[in-house]
């Protein structure tokens, strides 16, 4: 690995942009995001891709783009799809309606971690390729990943992104409006504490809040979770999986980039992505990069929801039927808080109903962690769907 040290990140450029995308990746200079807010605007994440299916409707899971050719997304995205039922839209902000920015693609290869695991969510990332290469502008650029060794500690600011349901199983109503929220990393420690011992492995980052009410949910998989290092958005984690949506004690679960850098430098072989080493406590001053071969609670789909336990990967169709208003949070605080549970819980996730293990499908599985009988009001529900 070789780390290169700027006097400024206005030097970006002594990073050699034929080698890597270092000196376009992760500027966004559209986004003035401050906490709080819903709506994102036109190029406040213009990494941000649309997954569409056919075999969905449309819209169906997100990702992030990180160089012209390239995007990244969970593998749980993608065991029905193939190349000839996916596109890939780039630039767009609402599924409904006039997208001006608005291009797409349609897919070359899609290449799922080898050792991606659908029962533990291990490894759950997969890199699209796009048929033909992307322009870059305002509306259109890569995020840079978090390099290997990368530091997210307790409490850093997340931003995630996406157009799943404001809700559990209430969609998005149109126009569709790509949706935004800040949380904070939960420590994995902390995380196995609320979720289930073993649970979250060192390939997951966990984020959220406490009382719950900021979260991704179904639609929203595949799509990014980012920090800001000085001037460019690193993407920390992939929209994985998670006990409902936006549930307090409930941390939403992201794929760790930061352990993928050599496996995704193994498939990009040339024009290779952005890798920045983050750490919360480095100055804009003095910013390490690292050329290629060298952890709190959700909002439901980036909004806030009643909480509703239910252990889902974020994965689900978006539908213009809802009239349903999306509820808006003005501010936020990130707070460090203790996230341990009660003492007589390991976890108290399975309170009162255990959760619904959405798979691609979406059928339900009664969680094999709560107690024999914990889910009796799903009961029919788990039994008529499970198969």
């Amino acid at each position: 690995m070789w780390r290169f040290t700027c006097v400024s990140l206005a030097l970006l450029l002594c990073v050699q942009g034929s080698h890597s995308q270092l000196n376009v990746c992760g500027l966004a200079p559209l986004n003035n995001r401050i906490v709080g807010g819903v709506n994102a605007f036109d190029g406040s994440w213009p990494w941000q891709v649309s997954l569409h299916s056919p075999i969905y409707g449309g819209h169906f899971c997100g990702g992030s783009l990180i160089n012209s050719e390239w995007v990244l997304t969970a593998a749980h995205c993608l065991p029905r799809i193939t190349t000839s039922s996916l596109l890939v839209f780039l630039g767009k902000t609402t599924q409904q309606g006039v997208n001006t920015y608005e291009i797409n693609r349609t897919v070359s290869v899609i290449t799922v971690h080898p050792s991606y695991n659908n029962l533990t969510n291990e490894n759950d990332i997969a890199l699209l390729h796009l048929s033909s290469a992307v322009t870059f502008s305002n509306y259109i650029r890569p995020v840079c990943l978090a390099a290997q060794n990368s530091v997210f500690p307790n409490g850093t600011s997340s931003w995630i992104t996406g157009w799943g349901n404001i809700q559990l199983g209430v969609n998005l109503p149109a126009p569709g409006i790509l949706q935004e929220t800040m949380i904070p990393v939960v420590p994995n420690d902390q995380c196995n504490a609320l979720l289930g011992s073993g649970s979250v492995t060192n390939n997951m980052i966990c984020a959220g809040l406490l009382q719950g009410g900021r979260d991704t949910c179904q639609g929203d998989s595949g799509g990014p979770m980012v920090s800001k290092q000085c001037l460019v958005w690193v993407q920390s984690g992939i929209t994985s999986w998670g006990y409902g949506c936006a549930d307090p004690y409930s941390p939403g679960v992201y794929t760790r980039v930061s352990q993928y850098q050599s496996w995704i430098n193994s498939i990009i072989v040339q024009n290779l992505p952005g890798f920045v080493l983050f750490n919360s406590s480095s100055t804009c001053s003095s910013v390490s990069m690292t050329l290629p071969n060298s952890t709190a609670l959700p909002t439901s789909s980036i909004s806030t929801a009643s909480p509703t336990t239910t252990t889902t990967t974020k994965i689900s169709t978006i539908s213009s039927a809802s009239t349903k208003p999306p509820t808006t949070s003005q501010t936020s605080t990130t707070t460090t808080t203790n996230l341990r549970p009660p003492s007589n819980q390991t976890s108290i996730s399975c309170r009162k109903r255990c959760g619904e293990k959405y798979d691609i499908r979406n059928r339900c599985n009664c969680n094999n962690r709560c107690h024999k009988n914990c889910c009796w009001d799903y009961e029919k529900k788990c039994m008529d769907q499970r198969g």
